[in-house]
């Protein structure tokens, strides 16, 4: 008997069916997971990522376990990208300990100012010029070291900025009440943010465009772009983790 049937898998003829019906499941993950992931992994990594998660998915899939292939592919595509993300993760301790120390110097600002501290105060606490706490925020743009999957409490388990942004695709009613608090707190201090801030995290978030096309739209630099997205992923995770919101 054939081995794989005897396991329950699909014959090969039926798993290229499956790849080959399921491709537009790829495109779908890669599209929502593109900003979910460090800035360091282009949208070709992600889609090769997200292929061979499929393959994996068809190759592995058991009928008879009574799960939908597009369930358990889900799982695969989202678990190989993430794995590749990891794969991919080579910033050093240093740059790990520059992010910290900047973190520190916003959140003792924010505490003794009241407000989110502008840039040139951020850079004069740390004895940084303006342009060379300007290159300090792109490197770590640059390095994929903010992100909103990042736990706001250093831990695997922990609740992630992008749990607080409210999802336009979920149905929970439950799970939209429940999340309705965190998302007027995050709206809250999204408005604290800079305008460009603000702005940068609209069209990369919620309009999906890279930084080239954020770049055109604003008409700065793209580094100025990962400057002021580092800045306030920075700003909204410092303030999130200090403020003690339900939820956390």
């Amino acid at each position: 008997m054939n081995g794989a049937l005897a396991y329950g898998l699909a014959p090969v003829d039926s798993r290229e069916q499956l790849i080959k019906s399921h491709l537009p499941l790829v495109s779908f993950l890669v599209k929502r997971m593109i900003t979910q992931v460090p800035a360091y992994l282009t949208r070709d990594d992600i889609t090769s990522s997200a292929m061979f998660g499929l393959v994996d998915a068809a190759n592995r899939f058991d009928a008879g376990r009574g799960v939908q292939f597009k369930t358990f592919a889900e799982q695969r595509i989202r678990g190989a990208i993430l794995d590749e993300a990891r794969r991919l993760d080579w910033a050093s301790r240093t740059l790990r300990e520059k992010q910290s120390r900047l973190a520190d110097a916003i959140d003792h600002l924010e505490k003794r100012l009241g407000r989110p501290p502008e840039e040139e105060e951020v850079a004069r606490s740390m004895g940084l010029s303006l342009e060379n706490y300007r290159q300090l925020l792109g490197e770590i743009g640059h390095l994929g070291c903010i992100s909103l999957q990042e736990s706001l409490d250093g831990t695997e388990e922990g609740r992630t900025l992008m749990d607080c942004l409210a999802d336009p695709a979920g149905v929970n009613p439950l799970e939209l009440i429940e999340r309705s608090e965190l998302t007027r707190e995050l709206a809250k201090r999204l408005e604290k943010l800079s305008e460009k801030e603000r702005q940068v995290i609209a069209l990369y978030y919620y309009e999906e465009l890279n930084q080239k096309e954020i770049a055109e739209v604003l008409d700065v630099s793209e580094g100025r772009v990962s400057q002021l997205h580092s800045q306030a992923l920075l700003k909204l995770r410092t303030n999130l983790t200090r403020n003690k919101i339900p939820g956390y």
